[in-house]
Protein backbone atom coordinates (compact mmCIF):
# COMPACT_ATOMS: atom_id res chain seq x y z
CA UNK A 1 0.00 0.00 0.00
CA UNK A 2 1.45 3.35 -1.06
CA UNK A 3 -0.42 5.59 1.36
CA UNK A 4 0.14 9.32 0.94
CA UNK A 5 2.04 10.67 3.96
CA UNK A 6 0.62 14.19 3.57
CA UNK A 7 -2.14 14.54 6.20
CA UNK A 8 -4.11 16.71 3.76
CA UNK A 9 -4.82 13.49 1.82
CA UNK A 10 -6.87 12.01 4.69
CA UNK A 11 -10.15 12.34 2.76
CA UNK A 12 -8.74 10.02 0.08
CA UNK A 13 -8.79 7.18 2.63
CA UNK A 14 -12.16 7.87 4.29
CA UNK A 15 -14.28 4.81 5.00
CA UNK A 16 -16.88 4.39 2.29
CA UNK A 17 -19.95 4.73 4.54
CA UNK A 18 -18.71 8.06 5.88
CA UNK A 19 -17.86 9.22 2.37
CA UNK A 20 -21.35 8.41 1.07
CA UNK A 21 -22.93 10.22 4.03
CA UNK A 22 -20.76 13.27 3.34
CA UNK A 23 -21.66 13.19 -0.35
CA UNK A 24 -25.39 13.09 0.42
CA UNK A 25 -25.10 15.94 2.92
CA UNK A 26 -23.22 18.07 0.40
CA UNK A 27 -25.52 17.12 -2.47
CA UNK A 28 -28.62 18.18 -0.56
CA UNK A 29 -26.96 21.46 0.41
CA UNK A 30 -25.76 22.31 -3.12
CA UNK A 31 -29.11 21.43 -4.72
CA UNK A 32 -30.91 23.71 -2.27
CA UNK A 33 -28.35 26.47 -2.83
CA UNK A 34 -28.65 26.20 -6.61
CA UNK A 35 -32.47 26.02 -6.58
CA UNK A 36 -32.74 29.09 -4.37
CA UNK A 37 -30.21 31.21 -6.27
CA UNK A 38 -30.16 30.18 -9.96
CA UNK A 39 -33.38 30.92 -11.83
CA UNK A 40 -32.30 28.80 -14.81
CA UNK A 41 -31.94 25.69 -12.63
CA UNK A 42 -35.05 26.44 -10.59
CA UNK A 43 -37.20 26.59 -13.74
CA UNK A 44 -35.88 23.23 -14.91
CA UNK A 45 -36.68 21.59 -11.59
CA UNK A 46 -40.12 23.18 -11.46
CA UNK A 47 -40.88 22.01 -15.01
CA UNK A 48 -40.18 18.44 -13.85
CA UNK A 49 -42.07 18.95 -10.58
CA UNK A 50 -38.93 18.15 -8.61
CA UNK A 51 -38.53 19.57 -5.11
CA UNK A 52 -35.33 19.99 -3.14
CA UNK A 53 -36.84 17.73 -0.49
CA UNK A 54 -37.05 14.92 -3.07
CA UNK A 55 -33.29 14.37 -2.77
CA UNK A 56 -33.30 11.89 0.10
CA UNK A 57 -30.61 9.45 -1.13
CA UNK A 58 -27.63 9.62 -3.49
CA UNK A 59 -29.63 7.66 -6.07
CA UNK A 60 -32.12 10.52 -6.11
CA UNK A 61 -29.57 12.57 -8.01
CA UNK A 62 -30.96 10.81 -11.10
CA UNK A 63 -34.18 12.82 -10.68
CA UNK A 64 -32.29 16.06 -11.35
CA UNK A 65 -31.97 17.53 -14.86
CA UNK A 66 -28.68 17.38 -16.76
CA UNK A 67 -26.73 20.52 -17.54
CA UNK A 68 -24.65 21.01 -20.69
CA UNK A 69 -22.08 23.38 -22.13
CA UNK A 70 -24.77 25.13 -24.15
CA UNK A 71 -26.40 26.19 -20.86
CA UNK A 72 -23.33 28.24 -19.97
CA UNK A 73 -23.34 29.85 -23.40
CA UNK A 74 -27.07 30.58 -23.28
CA UNK A 75 -26.73 32.29 -19.90
CA UNK A 76 -23.46 34.12 -20.70
CA UNK A 77 -21.84 35.65 -18.79
CA UNK A 78 -23.24 35.34 -15.26
CA UNK A 79 -26.65 33.69 -15.60
CA UNK A 80 -25.60 30.57 -13.67
CA UNK A 81 -23.94 32.42 -10.80
CA UNK A 82 -25.44 31.46 -7.45
CA UNK A 83 -23.85 34.20 -5.32
CA UNK A 84 -23.68 37.98 -5.70
CA UNK A 85 -20.69 39.42 -7.59
CA UNK A 86 -19.35 40.82 -4.31
CA UNK A 87 -18.60 37.22 -3.22
CA UNK A 88 -16.88 36.22 -6.48
CA UNK A 89 -13.13 36.64 -6.32
CA UNK A 90 -12.07 35.19 -9.69
CA UNK A 91 -13.42 34.56 -13.17
CA UNK A 92 -12.03 32.18 -15.78
CA UNK A 93 -13.24 31.61 -19.33
CA UNK A 94 -12.67 29.32 -22.29
CA UNK A 95 -11.22 30.64 -25.53
CA UNK A 96 -14.64 30.85 -27.15
CA UNK A 97 -13.38 29.61 -30.52
CA UNK A 98 -16.73 27.96 -31.26
CA UNK A 99 -18.93 30.79 -30.02
CA UNK A 100 -19.33 32.71 -26.79
CA UNK A 101 -16.76 31.76 -24.18
CA UNK A 102 -17.63 29.58 -21.22
CA UNK A 103 -17.38 31.74 -18.09
CA UNK A 104 -16.80 30.17 -14.67
CA UNK A 105 -16.74 31.90 -11.29
CA UNK A 106 -15.19 31.19 -7.89
CA UNK A 107 -15.71 32.33 -4.34
CA UNK A 108 -12.77 32.40 -1.94
CA UNK A 109 -13.99 29.08 -0.52
CA UNK A 110 -14.23 27.57 -4.02
CA UNK A 111 -10.57 28.42 -4.61
CA UNK A 112 -9.67 26.78 -1.31
CA UNK A 113 -11.39 23.58 -2.48
CA UNK A 114 -9.48 23.80 -5.77
CA UNK A 115 -6.19 24.12 -3.90
CA UNK A 116 -7.12 21.19 -1.64
CA UNK A 117 -7.81 18.77 -4.49
CA UNK A 118 -4.68 19.86 -6.35
CA UNK A 119 -2.60 19.28 -3.22
CA UNK A 120 -4.10 15.82 -2.81
CA UNK A 121 -3.40 15.02 -6.45
CA UNK A 122 0.17 16.29 -6.50
CA UNK A 123 0.98 14.57 -3.22
CA UNK A 124 -0.51 11.33 -4.55
CA UNK A 125 1.89 11.59 -7.49
CA UNK A 126 4.82 11.72 -5.09
CA UNK A 127 5.44 15.48 -5.11
CA UNK A 128 6.02 17.46 -1.91
CA UNK A 129 7.35 20.71 -0.49
CA UNK A 130 10.84 19.47 -1.39
CA UNK A 131 10.11 19.68 -5.12
CA UNK A 132 10.59 22.43 -7.70
CA UNK A 133 7.60 22.39 -10.07
CA UNK A 134 7.59 24.13 -13.43
CA UNK A 135 4.14 25.18 -14.69
CA UNK A 136 4.11 25.16 -18.49
CA UNK A 137 0.36 25.49 -18.94
CA UNK A 138 -0.98 28.80 -20.21
CA UNK A 139 -1.70 31.45 -17.59
CA UNK A 140 -4.71 33.72 -17.80
CA UNK A 141 -8.34 32.90 -18.54
CA UNK A 142 -7.45 29.22 -19.14
CA UNK A 143 -7.75 27.39 -15.80
CA UNK A 144 -4.72 25.14 -16.30
CA UNK A 145 -1.89 27.51 -15.41
CA UNK A 146 -3.27 29.12 -12.28
CA UNK A 147 -4.87 25.87 -11.08
CA UNK A 148 -1.56 24.02 -11.17
CA UNK A 149 0.33 27.07 -9.88
CA UNK A 150 -1.69 27.71 -6.73
CA UNK A 151 -2.07 24.00 -6.06
CA UNK A 152 1.71 23.57 -6.19
CA UNK A 153 2.20 26.56 -3.91
CA UNK A 154 -0.38 25.18 -1.47
CA UNK A 155 1.59 21.93 -1.48
CA UNK A 156 4.59 23.95 -0.34
CA UNK A 157 6.66 23.29 -3.46
CA UNK A 158 8.84 25.86 -5.17
CA UNK A 159 6.95 27.05 -8.28
CA UNK A 160 8.46 28.13 -11.60
CA UNK A 161 5.61 29.97 -13.45
CA UNK A 162 7.03 29.46 -16.95
CA UNK A 163 3.67 29.47 -18.80
CA UNK A 164 3.85 28.34 -22.44
CA UNK A 165 6.16 29.29 -25.27
CA UNK A 166 9.87 30.07 -25.53
CA UNK A 167 10.68 26.40 -25.51
CA UNK A 168 14.46 26.77 -25.33
CA UNK A 169 14.06 28.90 -22.20
CA UNK A 170 11.77 26.24 -20.72
CA UNK A 171 14.55 23.68 -21.10
CA UNK A 172 17.11 26.11 -19.70
CA UNK A 173 14.94 26.74 -16.62
CA UNK A 174 14.47 23.02 -16.05
CA UNK A 175 18.22 22.48 -16.18
CA UNK A 176 19.40 25.58 -14.27
CA UNK A 177 16.71 25.60 -11.57
CA UNK A 178 16.89 21.87 -10.92
CA UNK A 179 13.21 21.34 -11.72
CA UNK A 180 11.91 18.00 -10.42
CA UNK A 181 8.27 18.19 -11.54
CA UNK A 182 6.51 19.69 -14.54
CA UNK A 183 2.86 20.38 -15.39
CA UNK A 184 1.87 20.82 -19.05
CA UNK A 185 0.10 19.13 -21.95
CA UNK A 186 1.66 15.82 -23.05
CA UNK A 187 2.11 17.07 -26.60
CA UNK A 188 4.03 20.12 -25.36
CA UNK A 189 6.32 18.01 -23.18
CA UNK A 190 7.08 15.85 -26.21
CA UNK A 191 8.04 19.09 -27.98
CA UNK A 192 10.30 20.00 -25.03
CA UNK A 193 12.09 16.66 -25.32
CA UNK A 194 12.66 17.22 -29.05
CA UNK A 195 13.90 20.78 -28.64
CA UNK A 196 16.22 19.79 -25.81
CA UNK A 197 17.75 17.10 -28.02
CA UNK A 198 18.31 19.64 -30.83
CA UNK A 199 20.19 21.80 -28.30
CA UNK A 200 22.34 18.83 -27.30
CA UNK A 201 20.54 18.29 -23.99
CA UNK A 202 19.34 14.83 -22.97
CA UNK A 203 16.26 15.33 -20.79
CA UNK A 204 17.11 12.09 -19.03
CA UNK A 205 20.14 13.83 -17.54
CA UNK A 206 17.98 16.51 -15.88
CA UNK A 207 16.59 16.09 -12.33
CA UNK A 208 12.94 16.22 -13.45
CA UNK A 209 11.29 12.99 -12.29
CA UNK A 210 7.52 13.62 -12.34
CA UNK A 211 5.32 14.92 -15.16
CA UNK A 212 1.68 15.90 -14.56
CA UNK A 213 0.04 15.88 -17.99
CA UNK A 214 -3.50 16.86 -18.92
CA UNK A 215 -5.78 19.18 -20.93
CA UNK A 216 -5.87 16.79 -23.89
CA UNK A 217 -6.48 13.05 -24.41
CA UNK A 218 -3.30 10.97 -24.62
CA UNK A 219 -2.60 7.30 -25.07
CA UNK A 220 -0.50 4.69 -23.32
CA UNK A 221 1.85 4.85 -26.29
CA UNK A 222 2.35 8.57 -25.67
CA UNK A 223 3.06 7.83 -21.99
CA UNK A 224 5.80 5.40 -22.97
CA UNK A 225 7.39 7.93 -25.32
CA UNK A 226 7.40 10.64 -22.66
CA UNK A 227 8.77 8.41 -19.93
CA UNK A 228 11.44 6.94 -22.16
CA UNK A 229 12.40 10.28 -23.66
CA UNK A 230 12.81 12.12 -20.36
CA UNK A 231 13.33 9.40 -17.76
CA UNK A 232 10.29 10.55 -15.80
CA UNK A 233 7.15 9.06 -14.27
CA UNK A 234 4.12 10.42 -16.14
CA UNK A 235 0.79 11.05 -14.41
CA UNK A 236 -2.56 11.68 -16.06
CA UNK A 237 -4.59 14.54 -14.54
CA UNK A 238 -8.17 15.35 -15.43
CA UNK A 239 -10.29 18.43 -15.03
CA UNK A 240 -12.48 20.88 -16.86
CA UNK A 241 -13.20 24.55 -16.31
CA UNK A 242 -16.94 24.05 -15.95
CA UNK A 243 -16.37 21.88 -12.88
CA UNK A 244 -13.34 23.62 -11.33
CA UNK A 245 -10.29 23.23 -13.59
CA UNK A 246 -7.44 20.69 -13.31
CA UNK A 247 -7.62 18.51 -10.22
CA UNK A 248 -10.95 16.74 -10.59
CA UNK A 249 -9.07 13.43 -10.83
CA UNK A 250 -5.46 12.24 -11.06
CA UNK A 251 -3.47 9.02 -11.12
CA UNK A 252 -1.66 7.72 -8.08
CA UNK A 253 1.63 5.85 -8.35
CA UNK A 254 -0.23 2.62 -9.17
CA UNK A 255 -1.26 4.12 -12.56
CA UNK A 256 -4.47 2.10 -12.65
CA UNK A 257 -6.94 4.88 -13.31
CA UNK A 258 -7.41 8.40 -12.01
CA UNK A 259 -8.73 8.84 -8.47
CA UNK A 260 -11.67 11.23 -8.60
CA UNK A 261 -12.03 13.48 -5.58
CA UNK A 262 -15.62 12.41 -5.16
CA UNK A 263 -16.10 14.14 -1.84
CA UNK A 264 -16.19 17.31 -3.99
CA UNK A 265 -17.19 15.99 -7.44
CA UNK A 266 -19.89 13.33 -7.59
CA UNK A 267 -19.43 11.08 -10.65
CA UNK A 268 -21.98 9.22 -12.76
CA UNK A 269 -21.61 7.32 -16.03
CA UNK A 270 -24.50 7.51 -18.49
CA UNK A 271 -25.38 6.13 -21.87
CA UNK A 272 -24.62 9.17 -24.07
CA UNK A 273 -27.60 8.43 -26.31
CA UNK A 274 -30.33 7.66 -23.77
CA UNK A 275 -29.07 9.39 -20.60
CA UNK A 276 -29.56 6.15 -18.65
CA UNK A 277 -27.24 5.81 -15.66
CA UNK A 278 -24.87 2.87 -16.11
CA UNK A 279 -23.36 0.74 -13.34
CA UNK A 280 -19.75 1.07 -12.26
CA UNK A 281 -17.41 -0.59 -14.73
CA UNK A 282 -19.41 0.18 -17.89
CA UNK A 283 -18.11 2.60 -20.50
CA UNK A 284 -20.14 5.73 -21.07
CA UNK A 285 -20.21 9.50 -20.71
CA UNK A 286 -18.93 11.03 -17.49
CA UNK A 287 -21.41 13.26 -15.65
CA UNK A 288 -20.20 15.37 -12.73
CA UNK A 289 -21.94 17.28 -9.96
CA UNK A 290 -19.99 19.84 -7.92
CA UNK A 291 -20.72 19.17 -4.26
CA UNK A 292 -18.86 22.14 -2.77
CA UNK A 293 -18.57 24.85 -5.43
CA UNK A 294 -20.94 27.67 -4.59
CA UNK A 295 -20.21 30.54 -6.99
CA UNK A 296 -21.35 28.59 -10.04
CA UNK A 297 -22.45 25.06 -9.10
CA UNK A 298 -22.84 22.46 -11.82
CA UNK A 299 -25.58 19.88 -11.34
CA UNK A 300 -25.23 16.68 -13.40
CA UNK A 301 -22.94 18.30 -15.95
CA UNK A 302 -22.48 16.22 -19.12
CA UNK A 303 -18.74 16.35 -19.82
CA UNK A 304 -18.87 14.48 -23.19
CA UNK A 305 -15.81 12.57 -21.98
CA UNK A 306 -16.03 8.79 -22.37
CA UNK A 307 -14.71 6.64 -19.55
CA UNK A 308 -15.82 4.19 -16.85
CA UNK A 309 -15.83 4.19 -13.06
CA UNK A 310 -13.46 1.71 -11.42
CA UNK A 311 -14.94 0.82 -8.05
CA UNK A 312 -12.52 -1.96 -7.08
CA UNK A 313 -10.10 -0.98 -4.29
CA UNK A 314 -6.81 0.49 -5.48
CA UNK A 315 -3.56 -1.00 -4.21
CA UNK A 316 -2.60 2.45 -2.93
CA UNK A 317 -5.30 2.16 -0.26
CA UNK A 318 -7.45 5.10 -1.36
CA UNK A 319 -11.17 4.51 -1.01
CA UNK A 320 -12.25 7.20 -3.46
CA UNK A 321 -13.17 5.62 -6.78
CA UNK A 322 -11.23 5.96 -10.00
CA UNK A 323 -12.13 6.79 -13.56
CA UNK A 324 -10.35 5.11 -16.42
CA UNK A 325 -8.18 7.05 -18.83
CA UNK A 326 -10.44 9.27 -20.96
CA UNK A 327 -10.74 7.11 -24.06
CA UNK A 328 -12.30 9.82 -26.20
CA UNK A 329 -14.75 12.70 -26.26
CA UNK A 330 -18.11 11.97 -27.79
CA UNK A 331 -17.96 15.31 -29.61
CA UNK A 332 -14.48 14.49 -31.05
CA UNK A 333 -15.90 11.51 -32.92
CA UNK A 334 -16.16 11.68 -36.68
CA UNK A 335 -17.95 9.24 -38.99
CA UNK A 336 -16.17 7.89 -42.06
CA UNK A 337 -18.09 5.55 -44.35
CA UNK A 338 -20.48 4.68 -41.55
CA UNK A 339 -17.71 3.91 -39.02
CA UNK A 340 -17.36 5.88 -35.78
CA UNK A 341 -13.74 6.96 -35.39
CA UNK A 342 -11.99 8.70 -32.49
CA UNK A 343 -8.57 10.37 -32.86
CA UNK A 344 -7.38 8.57 -29.74
CA UNK A 345 -7.95 5.21 -31.48
CA UNK A 346 -5.66 6.23 -34.33
CA UNK A 347 -3.00 7.47 -31.91
CA UNK A 348 -3.07 4.22 -29.93
CA UNK A 349 -2.62 2.17 -33.08
CA UNK A 350 0.03 4.46 -34.54
CA UNK A 351 2.28 4.32 -31.51
CA UNK A 352 2.51 0.54 -31.65
CA UNK A 353 4.56 0.88 -34.85
CA UNK A 354 8.34 1.28 -34.49
CA UNK A 355 9.91 4.13 -36.42
CA UNK A 356 7.25 6.82 -35.93
CA UNK A 357 6.77 9.62 -33.42
CA UNK A 358 3.70 10.84 -31.57
CA UNK A 359 3.47 13.82 -33.92
CA UNK A 360 0.69 13.23 -36.41
CA UNK A 361 -2.16 14.96 -38.20
CA UNK A 362 -5.52 13.55 -39.30
CA UNK A 363 -6.92 15.22 -42.41
CA UNK A 364 -10.53 14.52 -43.41
CA UNK A 365 -11.46 15.10 -47.06
CA UNK A 366 -14.31 14.38 -49.48
CA UNK A 367 -13.53 12.94 -52.91
CA UNK A 368 -16.18 11.88 -55.42
CA UNK A 369 -18.82 12.04 -52.73
CA UNK A 370 -16.91 9.78 -50.31
CA UNK A 371 -15.23 10.84 -47.08
CA UNK A 372 -11.60 9.81 -46.59
CA UNK A 373 -8.90 9.97 -43.93
CA UNK A 374 -5.28 10.87 -44.58
CA UNK A 375 -2.91 10.31 -41.69
CA UNK A 376 0.27 12.35 -41.82
CA UNK A 377 2.93 10.83 -39.60
CA UNK A 378 6.38 12.08 -38.66
CA UNK A 379 9.09 9.48 -38.87
CA UNK A 380 11.61 9.27 -36.06
CA UNK A 381 15.10 10.54 -36.97
CA UNK A 382 16.40 6.95 -36.77
CA UNK A 383 13.79 5.68 -39.24
CA UNK A 384 14.06 8.61 -41.66
CA UNK A 385 15.23 7.23 -44.99
CA UNK A 386 15.19 7.98 -48.70
CA UNK A 387 14.88 4.31 -49.61
CA UNK A 388 11.52 3.66 -51.21
CA UNK A 389 11.24 0.10 -49.89
CA UNK A 390 11.82 1.24 -46.32
CA UNK A 391 9.18 3.96 -46.58
CA UNK A 392 6.65 1.68 -48.25
CA UNK A 393 7.16 -0.93 -45.55
CA UNK A 394 6.61 1.61 -42.80
CA UNK A 395 3.44 2.89 -44.52
CA UNK A 396 2.07 -0.66 -44.75
CA UNK A 397 2.80 -1.31 -41.07
CA UNK A 398 0.99 1.87 -40.00
CA UNK A 399 -1.98 1.20 -42.27
CA UNK A 400 -2.35 -2.35 -40.91
CA UNK A 401 -2.11 -1.19 -37.28
CA UNK A 402 -4.74 1.50 -37.77
CA UNK A 403 -7.05 -0.80 -39.76
CA UNK A 404 -6.90 -3.41 -37.00
CA UNK A 405 -8.29 -0.83 -34.57
CA UNK A 406 -10.84 1.21 -36.57
CA UNK A 407 -11.66 -1.29 -39.32
CA UNK A 408 -10.85 1.12 -42.14
CA UNK A 409 -7.97 1.24 -44.58
CA UNK A 410 -6.71 4.82 -44.64
CA UNK A 411 -4.07 6.78 -46.51
CA UNK A 412 -0.73 7.14 -44.82
CA UNK A 413 1.64 9.99 -45.66
CA UNK A 414 5.08 9.88 -44.07
CA UNK A 415 6.76 13.21 -43.43
CA UNK A 416 10.24 14.15 -42.24
CA UNK A 417 11.05 14.82 -38.57
CA UNK A 418 10.07 18.27 -37.27
CA UNK A 419 7.63 18.80 -40.19
CA UNK A 420 4.28 18.93 -38.41
CA UNK A 421 3.62 22.19 -36.55
CA UNK A 422 3.91 21.97 -32.77
CA UNK A 423 1.39 23.43 -30.33
CA UNK A 424 2.24 25.20 -27.09
CA UNK A 425 -1.21 24.40 -25.72
CA UNK A 426 -3.69 21.70 -26.67
CA UNK A 427 -2.53 19.86 -29.76
CA UNK A 428 -4.72 20.17 -32.86
CA UNK A 429 -4.83 16.68 -34.34
CA UNK A 430 -7.72 16.85 -36.82
CA UNK A 431 -8.23 19.11 -39.85
CA UNK A 432 -11.68 18.63 -41.35
CA UNK A 433 -11.69 19.63 -45.02
CA UNK A 434 -14.82 17.66 -45.90
CA UNK A 435 -17.46 19.27 -48.07
CA UNK A 436 -20.35 20.65 -46.02
CA UNK A 437 -23.92 20.48 -47.26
Amino acid sequence: MNKCTDNRCAADFMDVASLRALQLERLQKIVAHTYNNVEFFRKRMDERNIKVSDIKTLDDIQKLPFSKKIDLRDTYPFGLCAVPMSEIVRLHASSGTTGKPIVVAYTKEDLEVWNQVMVRGLAGAGLSEKDIIQIAYGYGLFTGGLGAHYGSEALGATVVPASVGNTQRQVMLMRDFGVTGICCTPSYFLHLIEQAALAGIDMRDLPVRVGIFGAEPWSQGMREQLEKGAGIEAFDIYGLSEIIGPGVAIECTEHSGMHIFEDHFYPEIIDPDTGEVLPDGELGELVLTTLSKFAMPMIRYRTRDLTRIIAEPCKCGRTIRRIDRISARSDDMFIIRGVNVFPSQIESALLTVPGVTANYLIILTTEKGMDNIELQVEMSPEAFSDQVKVLEGLQRNIAKAVESVIGLRIRIKLVAPQTIARSEGKAKRVIDQRLKN
